[in-house]
């Protein structure tokens, strides 16, 4: 009978939002806890960077970290009888905030967010609060844990368009989802459609298939092209990769694979080959369209 009261009495103390599901506690989180006929005790206490909560009159800190609400139950109770604040105290302790457990969903989301994992949460319900995948999005999702030892990589389709069970990992709070954004590709100069193209699925782009998403080639094009590939580094340049690109587009030459950010530039047999310069103002144009589509043509 007596536990009954103090029970109900915590309910009507309790502030909104403690019907929380019971997990263990940790650092930051909002308890809220209860102790019948002692009204001065009766508060929300937050939990300490060290995992640790604090009640009035009470010489030593309890600990809360990774313990249930009913563990921090007993340890308080405890506490308050061997200090001789209180004689078989009855203690009730719930949450009423957590703020231990934060799943961000960053990147190529459409509303990226970081919110509190209450009880178990799959990824898939994590992406479903950032609103899905944004257009741009790459092939896959990456998952950091707690610690960030270890990045977890999911094939994008495998769990969305197949929806397989396999990929939808269970989240517990602590986990950082990444979706970077997909790869583009720039074609510049002679071709119908110059812009800024994202790369497939698998991530592989070829000339070819450059010049085809830019509608192909227009007038005067010249018999070579020229791929700019951004150097590793701390100095930032750009290397100069010579194309046969007529080979290429007669089957005399193997395709040449692309990768994310190349600029493939085709020339103007009219005039000399423009220069390095000018492609890195129409790519700067690019990227300063909302976009991204190359306007500028070197016709």
């Amino acid at each position: 009978m007596l536990a009954v009261f103090s029970i109900r009495l915590a309910a009507q103390i309790e502030p909104a939002g403690t019907n929380l599901p019971a997990q263990t506690i940790g650092p930051a989180d909002l308890l809220a806890i209860s102790v019948y006929g002692a009204p001065e005790l009766t508060r929300t206490v937050r939990v300490s960077p060290e995992g640790l909560i604090r009640l009035p009159m009470m010489r030593e800190q309890v600990v809360a970290q990774g313990l249930m609400p009913a563990e921090v139950e007993t340890r308080i109770a405890a506490a308050l009888a061997d200090e001789q604040i209180l004689v078989d105290p009855a203690v009730t302790v719930t949450i009423a905030e957590y703020h231990s457990r934060p799943i961000s969903v960053l990147g190529a989301v459409k509303s990226p967010l970081t919110f509190q994992a209450l009880g178990k949460t799959t990824l898939l319900e994590a992406l479903t609060r950032a609103q899905g995948l944004s257009e741009d999005a790459g092939p896959e999702i990456l998952l950091t844990r707690v610690g960030g030892a270890r990045v977890e990589r999911i094939p994008a389709k495998m769990l969305i368009d197949a929806a397989d069970p396999v990929w939808n990992v269970t989240l517990e709070g602590g986990e950082e989802i990444r979706v970077p954004q997909a790869g583009r590709v720039f074609v510049a100069g002679n071709v119908k459609h110059p812009g800024g193209f994202r790369m497939d699925g698998g991530g592989e782009t070829t000339v070819l298939k450059a010049v085809a998403l830019a509608e192909g080639l227009a007038p005067f094009a010249t018999k070579d092209a020229y791929i700019f590939r951004a150097e590793a580094g701390a100095g930032g340049g750009r290397s100069e990769i010579p194309v046969a690109l007529s080979k290429i587009m007669e089957r005399a030459a193997p395709d040449v694979a692309l990768a994310a950010n190349d600029i493939l530039f085709i020339p103007d047999n009219r005039a000399r080959r423009n220069t390095l310069g000018v492609v890195e103002k129409a790519l700067g144009f690019a990227a300063s369209t909302a976009s991204g589509i190359l306007i500028l043509g070197m016709h």
